[in-house]
């Protein structure tokens, strides 16, 4: 496929943005309303600014995916406050991971029960994503987490895979999840073109974004950041687009973390694009 198939993963992405104060700003000035925007919910602040500031976008008219982490919520009855929320501001989408925060809020330990809880509730979100790991998690077996994919294959509908900077990596697992069945369809996540120190100076101020919180546990990947000639997200996407645009991949789009880089990240993507052709 080609050039044509990196123009349509990257026409069809979601921008993963942190809930700080600039963050609704920042969206309004630089992301076109049919880029899917996801918004990270915090360990530390818990679920509200997530929510708050969901219910903002979706009023802007973007389309929006907010983090529900079970080991935020409280119990069935905050689950179920939650849902009502987000359906009333027009939320027909949402991602459900585990999440860290460490003890739980309530009773919810992991994303499953909470999948289960939402399929009880009728099944009240059109789409529902959970989380898969190319680059090892650093507390779960990969046998775990990929038994666990396909344990809430019942309940969700799409996957988004956590950041990976190995090609032959990502590959690997891509091809290793569909031989094991799981056969949802498959966000790919994509550090955008992130500076380090910007990248620093967030995780420092905010420190509570998931991707930013994984992130900060594995150093080495700071290093892929400043090396020279280190990490580009267009030599990532070069190098695994066989791998991606494979059409028994089953890769519905791209996933771009942007550490709240918002504008750096779209515009490196539209010219991205239009080198593409597209």
């Amino acid at each position: 496929m080609g050039t044509a198939g990196l123009r349509a993963l990257l026409n069809s992405v979601r921008y993963e943005v942190l809930p700080a104060k600039a963050t609704e700003d920042k969206v309004l000035a630089h992301v076109p309303r049919d880029v899917v925007v996801t918004v990270t919910a915090s360990p530390v602040k818990g679920l509200e600014p997530t929510l708050d500031l969901a219910g903002r976008l979706a009023a802007h008219g973007y389309r929006v995916v907010p983090h529900v982490p079970a080991r935020l919520l409280r119990d069935d009855a905050h689950l179920k406050e939650v849902v009502d929320r987000l359906r009333e501001a027009g939320v027909e989408d949402v991602f459900v991971p585990a999440g860290d925060a460490d003890p739980p809020a309530g009773g919810y330990d992991g994303a499953l029960p909470v999948l289960r809880r939402l399929s009880e509730l009728g099944s009240p979100f059109a789409r529902v994503g959970v989380t898969g790991y190319p680059e090892s998690h650093p507390l779960i077996h990969d046998d775990v987490t990929i038994q666990a994919m396909w344990d809430k294959r019942e309940h969700a509908t799409y996957i988004v895979s956590n950041l990976c900077f190995d090609p032959r990596v990502l590959g690997d697992w891509i091809a290793r999840i569909r031989r094991r069945d799981v056969t949802l369809p498959l966000y790919v996540g994509v550090a955008g073109p992130v500076q380090r120190a910007k990248l620093l100076a967030m995780a420092t101020k905010i420190g509570v974004g998931e991707s930013t919180r994984f992130l900060t546990k594995h150093a080495s990947w700071f290093v892929r950041f400043a090396a020279p000639g280190g990490y580009a997200p267009e030599r990532l996407l070069t190098r695994t687009q066989e791998a991606l645009t494979a059409p028994s991949a089953g890769v519905a789009g791209l996933h771009l973390f942007t550490f709240n880089q918002i504008a750096e990240t779209e515009r490196w993507r539209r010219a991205l694009l239009d080198r593409l052709g597209g």
